[in-house]
Order: C-alpha cells, then sequence, then structure tokens
C-alpha cells in the first residue's frame, strides 16, 4: 500500500526521457524512406534530412518550454487550444488526430513492405471487388491487429520500448560505422537543386514526428526544468545525426546508379525492394541485411502501434474539451480503453492504407504536422505575450521571440514543398477544421483561449480587429445548467454551495426548483391557489436558496413545481428546464434501485435526462476529498467533481484504486489523474477487499466522491450495492456520481 504523492512518480532520469524522445522518432521513416529521398535528392539527401531536423529542433525548444510550464496529455493540440482557443485547438486537434492516422497508415504500408521482403512473395491479390498488393493486404492484416490491440488495452511497456530503442539505434549505429569505412565521395549521385531538396525534406518529415509527446511525461522526469528540454532537444538532435549518417552512408558506400536500380527497375506488380536492406547486404553480408530486415520490421510495428495509443489520448482531449462529442471517449466496461475513437481511428488508417501510397501517405501526416508545428510556436508567443500568472516555466526559449518566429515561418513554408495532393488534403483538413468549429463545436465547447480572454478583458486597449476577431470565434457553450430538487432545509445550503461550484466552473446557473406534492385527489390547476397550505416551507426554502447563490456570485433561477409525483418529477424537471446536471439529497431509502440516482421503475424505462450528483450530507467539507475508482464513465464525472472543489476550494484530493497488483495500479492511476487532468493529487493504492480499502482511506476524509455502480438492477438487488455499504462505512460525507450515457435495457438489468 502507498499512500504518496505524485513527486514519488518523477522517477525518469535525464537518460530514460531521452529514450523515450528517441523512441517516438527513430521508427519507420528511416527504415522506409531512404532510397526514394536519395532518387529525389541524391547526394542532397542527407542535407534534406538535416533540414527537417532544424526545422524540428525550433518547435522542439517551444514545445520545451510548454511543458515545463503546463504538463498535460494532449500535448501540442492542449498547448494551442489553451492558449489559441478552440478554433485552432479544433485545427490542433483535427490535425493532430488525423496526421498520426496517416501516419499509422504509412507505417504499416512499410510494414507490409518489410513482410513482403521477408518471405519473398509480391504481385496483388484479388479480394471481393478489390485488387490489393501483397504489400496493401499485409498492411491490413498488420494495421487491424495493432488496432485490436490498442482496443483491448494491451499495450508495450516502458522497459520494452527502451529495449527496442535500444536495439534499432544499434543496429544503425553497427549499419553507419562499418558503411562509413566503405564510403567514397565519388560514389555521390548528383546533387538536387534547393528545390528538390526541399521538397524532399517535405517528403521525409515523418520521420520527425512525435517529439512533443514527451512533454506529457514532464511530471515524471526529475527535474524537469533541466532534463525535459534536455531530453526533447537532445532527441531531435540524436535522431538527426543517425538519419544524416545513414544517408551518406547510404549515398557514398555503394556505385552511383544503385539505388536508382533498385527504386526505378521494378516489374509491374512486382515488391520495390527496400534500399537500405539491400545496401546493408551488399555492403556487410546477409548478417546485416537480415539485422536491417527486421529493425525494419520492430521500427515499422512499433512506430504505429504507438501512433494509434497517441492518437486516443488526443481525441480523448479534445472530446473533454467538448471539440469532438463526449460520447467518443466512452470507455469500454470490460477492457478500460475508449474503444470508439480507436474503432474510428483503426477504420481510417484501413481506408488510408487502402486507398493512399507511400508518398501520400508520407506527405499527409508531415503537413497536418508542419500546420500543428506551426500552430504550437505561435502559442509559445501567445503565452509569453499574455505571461498569466500561472504561466510559469522552468525552460525558457532562447533569442525569444527569434526562434519561435523562426519555428513558426518555417513550419508553414515547408508547407509548400510537401507533395501537392498531400499539401491540398491538408489544408483541406485544417479548412473542414475550422468549419466544424463554426457548425458544431463552437456552440458546446467552454473554454475560452488565454490570448482571446486577453483581448476582451481589455477592449478599451486593443485594435478594433482584434476585438472584433476574438468576439467573433469565441466559443459559446450554451447556458451550463445545474438543478438542485430542495426538500429538507438542513441540507438546502450544502446543495446550493455544491451546485454553485459547478456552475462557477463551467460559467453556468443554478436552477433551484421545489416540488410540491399533490395529492392524486386535487388537480393541480386547484392546488395553484393552495400552495401554501399544501407546503409552507416552499417560499423559505426558495428564498434561502435564491440567497445563498448570490453568496458565491452565480445567476440563478427558481421554480415551485406542482405535481402529483414527488421523486420521479425530478427526472422531468431536468428534462423540463434543459438541465446539464442535477444536485440532489441522499433520500430515505433508495427507491427500489440501490447505488442509482434514479428509481427501479426509471432505471427499468429509460436512462437519465443528466449528470446526477447525489449528496449523503453530513456537513459540506470538501478540504480533504477521497475519489476511489477503478474507471469508468461515473468515475470520470468524479473526477470531474473533484477537478471543480480542488480549484474552488483548494481542496486536497487523493485517488485510491484497489488492485492485486500495485505497480500496475499505481501506472493506470498516474494515467487515469493525467488524462482527468488532476494536478497536485495523492495516489493511494490498496490491495484486498474495495469496501474495506475505502472505508480505511475514508477515514482521513471529508467527503468521499464515488461513481454510481455500474451494476444491473436485478444483481444489486439479489447481492446489494457497494455505494450504500460505503456511505454506512464512512463518517464525512458522501457523493454519489451518475453520468448521463445511453445504456441498453440488457445493461440496465444486468450490467
Amino acid at each position: 500500500m502507498s499512500g504518496d504523492d505524485t513527486e514519488l512518480a518523477k522517477d525518469l532520469g535525464p537518460l530514460a526521457a531521452l529514450t523515450i524522445g528517441v523512441g517516438t522518432m527513430i521508427g519507420a521513416g528511416i527504415f522506409v524512406l531512404p532510397g526514394d529521398a536519395i532518387l529525389r535528392a541524391g547526394s542532397m539527401a542527407s542535407v534534406a534530412f538535416v533540414l527537417g531536423g532544424v526545422i524540428a529542433m525550433f518547435t522542439a525548444l517551444s514545445a520545451s518550454e510548454l511543458g515545463t510550464a503546463m504538463p498535460r496529455s494532449g500535448g501540442a493540440y492542449y498547448y494551442v487550444n489553451h492558449a489559441l482557443g478552440p478554433m485552432f485547438g479544433s485545427v490542433a486537434g483535427w490535425a493532430n488526430w488525423l496526421g498520426l492516422a496517416f501516419a499509422s497508415a504509412f507505417y504499416m504500408v512499410g510494414f507490409g513492405r518489410y513482410i513482403s521482403r521477408i518471405f519473398g512473395v509480391g504481385g496483388t491479390v484479388g479480394v471481393g471487388p478489390l485488387s490489393l498488393t501483397v504489400v496493401q493486404l499485409a498492411a491490413l492484416i498488420g494495421g487491424a491487429f495493432f488496432v485490436l490491440i490498442n482496443y483491448i488495452g494491451a499495450k508495450e511497456t516502458g522497459r520494452l520500448q527502451n529495449i527496442i530503442v535500444i536495439v534499432l539505434v544499434g543496429i544503425l549505429f553497427v549499419f553507419t560505422l562499418l558503411g562509413t569505412l566503405r564510403a567514397d565521395p565519388a560514389n555521390l549521385p548528383r546533387a538536387s537543386t534547393v528545390s528538390e531538396t526541399l521538397g524532399t525534406t517535405g517528403f521525409i518529415f515523418v520521420s520527425y514526428l512525435g517529439f512533443v509527446q514527451i512533454t506529457s511525461v514532464a511530471e515524471e522526469i526529475k527535474d524537469p526544468g533541466k532534463n525535459l528540454p534536455r531530453a526533447v532537444i537532445g532527441s531531435v538532435v540524436l535522431v538527426t545525426v543517425i538519419y544524416a549518417l545513414v544517408l551518406i552512408v547510404m549515398s557514398a558506400a555503394v556505385p552511383q546508379g544503385f539505388i536508382a536500380d533498385l527504386v526505378q527497375s521494378v516489374a509491374p506488380g512486382e515488391t520495390q525492394p527496400i534500399a537500405v536492406v539491400e545496401v546493408g547486404q551488399r555492403l556487410q553480408g546477409a548478417l546485416m541485411g537480415g539485422a536491417l530486415l527486421f529493425g525494419g520490421l520492430l521500427a515499422t510495428a512499433s512506430s504505429a502501434n504507438a501512433s494509434i495509443l497517441a492518437s486516443s489520448r488526443i481525441n480523448f482531449a479534445m472530446g473533454r474539451d467538448r471539440i469532438v462529442t463526449p460520447s467518443l471517449n466512452e470507455i469500454h466496461p470490460r477492457f478500460g480503453t475508449p474503444y470508439r475513437a480507436i474503432a474510428i481511428t483503426g477504420g481510417l488508417i484501413l481506408l488510408f492504407i487502402v486507398l493512399g501510397d507511400i508518398g501520400l501517405l508520407s506527405g499527409a501526416a508531415s503537413g497536418l504536422h508542419l500546420i500543428i508545428y506551426g500552430l504550437l510556436n505561435i502559442a509559445l508567443v501567445a503565452m509569453r505575450y499574455v505571461n498569466p500568472e500561472e504561466y510559469q516555466p522552468d525552460f525558457t526559449v532562447p533569442l525569444y521571440p527569434l526562434l519561435p518566429i523562426l519555428g513558426t515561418v518555417f513550419s508553414f513554408a515547408l508547407l509548400a514543398y510537401v507533395e501537392p495532393e498531400a499539401r491540398l488534403l491538408s489544408f483541406g483538413i485544417a479548412a473542414a477544421a475550422i468549419v466544424w468549429y463554426a457548425a458544431y463545436a463552437r456552440t458546446r465547447t467552454e473554454k475560452q483561449g488565454i490570448l482571446g480572454e486577453y483581448i476582451l478583458s481589455r477592449t478599451d486597449e486593443m485594435p478594433d480587429a482584434a476585438v472584433s476577431a476574438a468576439t467573433t470565434v469565441q466559443p459559446d457553450g450554451g447556458d451550463y445548467r445545474v438543478m438542485v430538487p430542495l426538500a429538507n432545509p438542513e441540507s438546502e445550503r450544502d446543495l446550493i454551495e455544491l451546485a454553485s461550484t459547478v456552475a462557477k466552473q463551467r460559467n453556468g446557473t443554478v436552477v433551484a426548483t421545489h416540488i410540491i406534492t399533490v395529492p392524486d385527489q386535487m388537480a393541480l390547476a386547484g392546488a395553484a391557489e393552495r400552495k401554501d397550505e399544501l407546503d409552507k416551507t416552499s417560499e423559505d426554502l426558495i428564498g434561502a436558496a435564491r440567497e445563498h447563490a448570490e453568496e458565491f456570485d452565480v445567476p440563478i433561477e427558481t421554480h415551485t413545481i406542482l405535481s402529483h409525483r414527488g421523486f420521479e418529477e425530478i427526472f422531468d424537471a431536468a428534462k423540463t428546464h434543459d438541465a446539464d446536471m442535477v444536485v440532489m439529497g441522499w433520500g430515505p431509502d433508495s427507491h427500489g434501485s440501490p447505488g442509482r440516482a434514479e428509481s427501479a421503475l426509471d432505471e427499468v424505462s429509460g436512462n437519465i435526462p443528466c449528470d446526477f450528483l447525489v449528496l449523503k450530507d453530513r456537513g459540506f467539507d470538501p478540504s480533504s476529498v477521497l475519489v476511489p475508482t477503478a474507471g469508468g464513465p461515473d468515475s470520470d464525472l468524479s473526477a470531474t467533481v473533484a477537478r471543480y472543489l480542488q480549484e474552488q476550494y483548494d481542496s486536497d484530493v487523493t485517488l485510491l484504486h484497489v488492485a492485486d497488483n500495485e505497480a500496475e495500479g499505481q501506472a493506470f492511476m498516474e494515467e487515469w489523474a493525467e488524462t482527468h487532468g488532476l494536478d497536485d493529487v495523492a495516489i493511494r493504492i490498496e490491495t484486498g477487499d474495495v469496501e474495506a480499502a475505502i472505508e480505511r482511506a475514508g477515514e482521513d476524509a471529508s467527503m468521499v466522491i464515488i461513481g454510481a455502480t455500474e451494476q444491473g438492477l436485478l444483481s444489486r438487488l439479489v447481492r446489494g450495492s457497494l455505494v450504500l455499504d460505503v456511505v454506512d462505512d464512512v463518517d464525512c460525507s458522501v457523493l454519489l456520481a451518475e453520468k448521463y450515457r445511453k445504456r441498453s435495457l440488457w445493461e440496465r438489468l444486468l450490467g
């Protein structure tokens, strides 16, 4: 058992962080593209790779500063969305998501080439009305396999990734060392023009994707102010040097025309030979050729798997910000993965494999990431310009603002040298992302960018054009409405305080309702005239609610509802008043549905209309909050509420997870906390009985937030509910969180 906070997770030294950086980049690009690069740029192919590294370096510097100031999952998308606002966040998010999908398809086509070379098969295969090459067929099978791996939640460990990186670097080191001994400047092919070299840089830039992802582990790196920039910048430098040396060997260690003959003398239906493998085999024999074949297979597979995993994290961050529908983030009840996002991403990857060739796939991945990198550099300039109080980077970009401006210019300028079809596709996706924001996301997302907030808070000082632009694109997520059904004067203040906390964090409105139950024998129209006789507390309850909400400086609506029903009317009222969340007190019983907010009848007949928080009130004290979780959508809501309490009251939040293996449990909770935006929290891992673990941890808590049970109604009626047991086990207030989602009748009955 451990009750340690996140500081104990800072166990990544500079070498480990560097390995993560190198592992994000050194992969399929260098094992697939060198032959085509030499054919395009001749002896300048190594220069093209160095140019790519230089352009990446400018962004690496900006990413290092942003990463030390704002370590968050979501990488470049988060930085752009946070600094420039959701319109540019939409562009960055879609470009990052689809860019990784194109990159994954490219990696799998490379994987297919290596499979074809290893087994010596080629040609085409008819699959129904389709005619696919063996490379495409192998790529589709491999792609489906890795999508399935991510769907069910199995992924490579950090140790395995380190081993892969060491093996790949080792193979390339031996290849370049021995190849250098055979290099002869006389063998160098014709040098290309500047335009051809820049075009080659645009073609191979896919080899420099992913280094920004290092910033997502900034909180786990020892002395991140020094070691994170060293890891990001050092990985770009190291990879650039390796790429350049490999290209020099491939250009100078074999006779002129050798690479061109490999690439160009391919009969129809045959698979193009893999240049780096053929060069290795010619120079150093079958052993090196086999090692490069193995390395290429390993690199393409590892790169594809990592890209699919990264894309689901980006999609999760976009869903959390409501740039896309949050339903894509639904977690699989068995596998614990965002299965919808992974399935959609996987479908796109398989489609891209069928429709695209190597040039289009690598070009689209490069073009979309160049757009992201340009925006990331602009985001840095925006953060420096606004300089919000919370922006305290441990590392700052030298020669500011020159270097981020150069990074912006070079990233966007290189787009002109990306393959025309890929460039058009990249611009089309960016334009579609803006349309998507205007037509869909703007009316749903609420997060304003730092730059937009700064401009709109200084309208008198700013140019009219800037104010007009910021006003035009600012998000309009609608009025977030938190409904509070009031019944007990003793709990009224605590419920209003909790509802006001949520509403304040969401810039929303509290909707206080009091439901007066009318006897069935009395008509509702007649009851309206005798409201005071039926319930003398109504006016006092509503007045107190209005007064207490105003203390928290949140707008409030009040409604008195006459109904023949009591508890059940809450759910209809939530629909009538367009509630996004209902905050209610814990009733005297569970209405036949233990462990959930709704009654047994409501659970069987349908889904809840919105999110629900049910407070077992033993005094509203958010100073020390315990959040037990095993994952799942209701725990997502628990995390959101805990984050609101942390931001409003500076609450001490402890996350509790019960697992059979403490190390696996710790890793799960660290990732869970990061993806839910919970910083400065304690993580507590226990083994054994879940109820006993919550009872022990709850001894030090002032509030426990627990997700509603996912058990089916029949199971709960027979076996009982952990939620009700927890309520009886702890002495503090308990908050039941139930997130709106659609459940089938089978799920509602049997789980």
